[in-house]
């Protein structure tokens, strides 16, 4: 079966979307990325994205920090992704990769006097995370990235450098994932996630200005606990060693979902599996994207099916 990106301008043939070794972009990380996930609903076969408009919103706001500009909206993008899905046809949960990269042939480091790609492709995506039920991670030794150095709350291409260097440590030290500390030695997020506590009943996250991504799956459990199931939030700063003391923590994003910690350094995170408030969660979750929950039908949107998949 033929696949698709959205490349030049157009569909094509994924093994057509090709950029040359000089294109400045993979020399020196000038671009950014989005990441969209679709859920299939067997029962309907129906293919649902997840809160689609505003990953394109995010996606254009991490390039204005690339100073990128290229003549589309929020809107015209949204439908660029869902013809690529109709054409693509996934019968399973998929995952999304728009891209802005800076497409000159050329050497130099800078942003400006340099032309724009748009790229786009997708391909079936399951769990990020795999083994136990409840993750392990342990304390990075590497620190998030700052955002005088190289701003965090966007996808930046070469930001995830930082991202790389953390997660390659955390699985080779045994770990499922990692913990990482801002500058000022609180936490900040995982090596692509956000992060969740549960202390005394309450949920606690990092503020945004803990060096973490405006997680927009982030968004939405903190909207789901505080309204569904009426839990109070806090977004403060959170030392190490509070994690230890927590009930429960989970990370979160559009590539993980939500994952349950079990452990942070070898100790164990509440009881060691996954806990209630985090299971319930997640239930609410997977309803909400899979298109079962009337209160929040906004947030997914269904996939036509396209010509191309009839074929």
């Amino acid at each position: 079966m033929t696949r698709f990106a959205y490349f030049h301008d157009d569909f094509c043939p994924i093994d057509d979307a090709r950029v040359s070794i000089m294109t400045h972009s993979f020399n020196y990380g000038t671009g950014c990325f989005g990441g969209v996930r679709a859920y299939w609903n067997a029962e309907s076969e129906q293919l649902l994205v997840f809160r689609l408009r505003d990953h394109m919103v995010r996606f254009l706001n991490s390039a204005k920090l690339l100073m990128a500009q290229i003549d589309h909206t929020p809107d015209s993008l949204a439908a660029i992704v869902l013809q690529l899905l109709g054409m693509e046809a996934w019968r399973e949960n998929s995952y999304v990769r728009p891209i802005i990269y800076k497409s000159d042939e050329r050497l130099g480091v800078q942003l400006h006097d340099l032309h724009d790609g748009l790229a786009i492709f997708s391909v079936p995506m399951g769990r990020y995370l795999s083994g136990a039920d409840a993750i392990r991670v342990g304390v990075s030794s590497w620190r998030r990235i700052d955002d005088l150095a190289i701003p965090p709350r966007g996808k930046l291409i070469g930001a995830y450098m930082n991202s790389a260097l953390i997660k390659t440590e955390a699985v080779l030290n045994g770990y499922d994932e990692a913990l990482v500390l801002d500058q000022s030695g609180h936490v900040s997020e995982a090596s692509a996630a956000n992060f969740v506590m549960v202390r005394n009943g309450t949920l606690v996250t990092p503020p945004r200005s803990a060096n973490v991504l405006e997680g927009i799956t982030l968004d939405a459990l903190l909207e789901i606990a505080t309204q569904k199931l009426g839990l109070p939030l806090e977004m403060r700063e959170i030392d190490r060693s509070e994690v230890y003391y927590a009930d429960e923590a989970f990370l979160c994003g559009t590539g993980v979902q939500i994952e349950g910690i079990g452990e942070l350094d070898h100790r164990p995170i509440g009881n060691g599996g996954v806990g209630p408030i985090t299971a319930q969660l997640r239930e609410h979750f997977l309803r909400i994207v899979s298109g079962q929950d009337p209160d929040y039908v906004h947030w997914v949107t269904p996939v036509p099916i396209h010509e191309h998949a009839l074929m």
